[in-house]
């Protein structure tokens, strides 16, 4: 598939180095953006996940999502290493399977770090990002959602009520934003990276969940933020399925 240009441009991803990170990293990559990957691995082992992505002029950076200061200071660090900042891509999030049925396996320390990291982390990258982000031409937000923000069917159920906090978050930062930034949550359906389970049978029968009847590629994420990035230019706010027909 050919895809936009995006030469000259730099993506932040957080929770860049695995899975769904590595997919949107490496599609961006390719289509000319250097890349700054973030996460609560190594310095490292980061940069080297950089270093693996075509092109030239990547950073791999130990940051956590959860550290409001050190996102501040990273984004002094991206102005000084790039001068600009085009896309952020809140990609970091936790999660675990929980039983729906099962409340008090719930806990209240899981709840409060699960909101920290899929929820206040997305929020607190884009309040450190925001003046780099409407710099220049402006930039393109994308928050990873999940189709359990809509079904209620995910992991379990705070995992779905924070996903359904990012799409209201979508929405109310394109107002604010607007018209320098524009906010996308793009919303996977199955994606298979291990992350969840890695038993044969419970992969193939959610593979099997979307009309397309295959789970979705990770690839499939970074084609969507390239597409978007590069088109669509009067298009914010919006709930973006990439799902593979999971209705």
């Amino acid at each position: 598939m050919t895809l936009g240009n995006m030469n000259g441009q730099v993506v932040l991803v957080t929770g860049g180095a695995g899975g769904i990170g590595t997919g949107i990293s490496r599609k961006v990559a390719e289509a000319g953006a250097r890349v700054v990957l973030i996460g609560r691995r190594s310095a490292e082992e980061l940069q080297a996940a950089a270093d693996a992505l075509p092109g030239n002029g990547h950073w791999g950076a130990s940051v956590s999502v959860e550290d409001s200061a050190a996102l501040t200071a990273l984004a002094d660090e991206i102005e000084k290493k790039y001068g600009r900042l085009d896309i952020l891509v809140n990609n970091a999030a936790i999660t675990k399977q929980i039983a729906h049925d099962d409340l008090d396996a719930l806990d209240d320390d899981f709840i409060d770090q699960l909101f920290r990291v899929n929820w206040r982390g997305s929020f607190a990258c884009v309040r450190a990002m925001r003046r780099l982000l409407e710099g220049g031409d402006g930039g393109v937000i994308f928050n990873v959602s999940s189709a359990a923000s809509k079904n209620g069917m995910g992991s379990n159920i705070a995992y779905c009520a924070s996903k359904a906090a990012i799409n209201t978050m979508t929405v109310s930062l394109a107002r604010v934003l607007a018209p320098k930034v524009r906010v996308f949550a793009l919303s996977p359906g199955f994606v298979d990276t291990g992350f969840v389970s890695s038993d044969p049978a419970w992969v193939a029968a959610r593979s099997k969940a979307g009309v397309m009847d295959t789970a979705v590629p990770v690839e499939a994420l970074g084609e969507a933020v390239v597409a978007l990035t590069t088109g669509m230019a009067y298009s914010t706010g919006c709930f973006v399925p990439v799902d593979g027909g999971r209705i």
